[in-house]
């Protein structure tokens, strides 16, 4: 298990016990903030889902299940957990994280998520907003006394609590999503102010890996962007490493601090998500994806797909077009809703 923050050490609630492990007192969300995320999602037919903002990368979900782990591509950004409880999975790494508590991905990776414990009565309702580097960067770079990167390796996921000022910033973010015309003037100057928060709180030493140019984060960052762009390619430690500007030795230790995973393992969670792909959105068979995303072999796709997802190709792309069928009718009673059929409309 690879060294984070001490925030993230969160283990499930114990049964009957009203603290966390560690001793602290669980936050509670502002009711401001519930009532502006569920203006939101009532404004779009209210239901559960994935629910879009006019600002790119912000993101609201609200669902009334335990959801089966998803394996997706997890983008830096900031997850927050308004209602409920969530865990992440990469790597050898597993994260809970609860009510008021945010999670804090600073370089693109492979990944299991799942809502915990969610039902009718206790939906979970979160909120996820990408980062933009370069404003991060800007902010950083006009701070007084910038946070100093921590030394020591650790991952690229942690765990920590929103605060008071955080918990603002994001309920006015929500709120501006209600008015589109605002959203190009206000927009950045929270997202500004969120970076700033961020910077100069408790984990700025974690943030500012994200921030600086040249720092380990940043640095394998390029070689995990390379992987993106060829995964279908045959790629040797050696060359991402000198895109990353470090010895294969010292690039290989950083990768793995860093994702929980080696160099190989993250390209074949890369091919085999998009095999996935491949499979549901364009009706690929499974020779078809195998060979496109770069192996030679459909039986050790096979294997290995079923290793990871933990079922063999057909039946999972059956299992996720019955999930994506069953969204698109949630989606269609959203709309139906919100024009007036079935419903009393707006």
């Amino acid at each position: 298990m690879n060294r984070i923050p001490d925030a993230a050490k969160i283990l499930p609630f114990p049964p009957g016990q009203s603290r966390l492990p560690d001793g602290r007192e669980p936050h509670r969300a502002p009711p401001t903030l519930v009532m502006a995320l569920m203006d939101v999602i009532e404004a779009q037919g209210g239901g559960e889902g994935q629910f879009l903002t006019p600002m790119e990368g912000v993101r609201i979900v609200r669902s009334c299940q335990e959801i089966m782990p998803i394996r997706n591509i997890y983008r830096p950004s900031l997850c927050v957990v308004v209602k409920g409880a969530k865990e992440i999975m990469f790597g050898d790494t597993s994260l809970h994280y609860y009510e008021m508590d945010c999670l804090v991905v600073s370089v693109e990776i492979p990944a299991k998520g799942r809502m915990v414990g969610a039902t009718p009565e206790k939906p979970y309702l979160g909120i996820t907003i990408d980062f933009d580097v370069a404003m991060l960067r800007d902010v950083m770079q006009q701070l007084a006394r910038p946070p100093v990167p921590s030394s020591a390796d650790g991952a690229c996921v942690f765990v920590g609590q929103v605060d008071e000022r955080l918990a603002d910033c994001i309920e006015r973010l929500v709120r501006i999503s209600k008015t589109p015309d605002a959203v190009p003037v206000l927009y950045p100057a929270v997202m500004r102010e969120i970076c700033y928060w961020l910077l100069t709180g408790p984990h700025g030493a974690e943030m500012a890996k994200l921030a600086l140019p040249e720092s380990h984060t940043e640095r394998v960052s390029r070689a995990i962007q390379l992987l993106h762009r060829k995964f279908a390619e045959t790629l040797r430690v050696e060359q991402l490493a000198e895109v990353a500007h470090m010895s294969p030795s010292s690039f290989h230790h950083h990768f793995k601090q860093m994702t929980s995973m080696s160099p190989l393992q993250f390209q074949k969670q890369l091919r085999l998500l998009e095999a996935r792909r491949l499979m549901v959105a364009e009706a690929a068979n499974v020779s078809e994806a195998a060979f496109q995303v770069g192996y030679e072999s459909a039986s050790q796709f096979s294997r290995e797909y079923t290793r990871t997802f933990g079922v063999a190709p057909k039946r999972d792309v059956m299992n996720f077009r019955a999930l994506l069928a069953q969204a698109r009718r949630q989606t269609g009673e959203r709309l139906g809703q919100l024009t007036g059929a079935g419903g009393s409309g707006m």
